[in-house]
């Protein structure tokens, strides 16, 4: 078996899955601080957002953690759809706060933090699923690619609410009405 190299040391990426809350959290108060949006960057940035929550909501819906290896629904397409809807949601957002320096921060806090998270739970998941290996070759890990297969696993609101995706909702909610608040009249 040929042997996986990964980018980031494992301390390195044991050292920021701890900084995914605290990173979280210093991009909602710059985004609170900083977000100056008119109705056109809301126009532009919030169908983004929203496609990068709905992304999040799909995969939530097909995801048994630990149980089972999630291959159909959005992860017959990629590997990490979570992930890539939290970009998409948070580039919309800043996208819609109409500053620059917001993408920038996400853009660095996604690299920074999010990529050794992602490294990490695949060396799990290829610990804990002998068949992962076989799925990665196969399905790219953040950019979508059309399956060979047409998926068939179904939707399900039981494990959408068990992986607690409503949260996710709820953050969009907020920073929907925060960006609507700042926004002039």
């Amino acid at each position: 078996m040929k042997r996986r190299r990964y980018w980031f040391p494992k301390p390195y990426a044991d050292f920021v899955a701890r900084l995914r809350v605290p990173g979280g959290i210093l991009l909602a108060v710059a985004f609170l601080w900083l977000a100056t949006p008119s109705l056109q960057s809301l126009a532009w940035g919030m169908p983004v957002a929203l496609a990068g929550l709905l992304l999040r909501g799909w995969a939530a819906g097909h995801l048994a953690k630990n149980t089972s290896l999630a291959t159909g629904g959005p992860y017959a397409y990629l590997r990490n759809p979570l992930y890539a809807g939290t970009l998409l949601t948070a580039l919309g957002l800043a996208a819609a706060s109409r500053r620059v320096e917001l993408a920038v921060l996400v853009g660095l806090v996604f690299g920074l933090v999010y990529l050794p998270v992602i490294e990490l739970e695949e060396q799990h998941l290829r610990n804990l699923f002998p068949e992962y290996a076989a799925y990665a070759e196969r399905v790219p890990l953040l950019w979508p690619r059309r399956p060979a297969v047409r998926p068939q696993a179904r939707f399900s609101w039981r494990l959408y609410l068990r992986n607690q995706e409503y949260q996710a909702l709820g953050g969009f909610l907020l920073a929907a009405a925060v960006l609507l608040w700042k926004t002039p009249a």
